[in-house]
């Protein structure tokens, strides 16, 4: 009876060790779970880059106006017959 008595509480102990300490502990899940929610939040970001990203694809494929914009805005290019004015504003 001792013997079954102790080869019980050598369980308990061990399995007691395995939840708090050892390999799938309480303490492991719980940084995983941080790790896991920091990634996710990463491949948010990255999917809403990437949509945008995509959007602007399509609206350069679709027309005319979109690469207007963009060379205007980045390259500052001008039709012909536009005067171009630069505004400089003082601190």
């Amino acid at each position: 009876m001792k013997l079954i008595i102790a080869v019980i509480i050598l369980l308990i102990i061990h399995l007691q060790y395995r939840l708090w300490v050892g390999d799938g502990s309480v303490a492991q899940i719980k940084e995983y779970q941080a790790r896991l929610d920091v990634l996710k939040e990463k491949t948010k970001e990255k999917k809403e880059r990437n949509d945008a990203l995509y959007a602007e694809v399509l609206d350069l494929r679709k027309g005319q106006e979109a690469i207007e914009e963009r060379a205007r805005d980045e390259l500052g290019m001008i039709k012909e017959n536009e005067t171009f004015f630069q505004v400089i504003e003082e601190k």
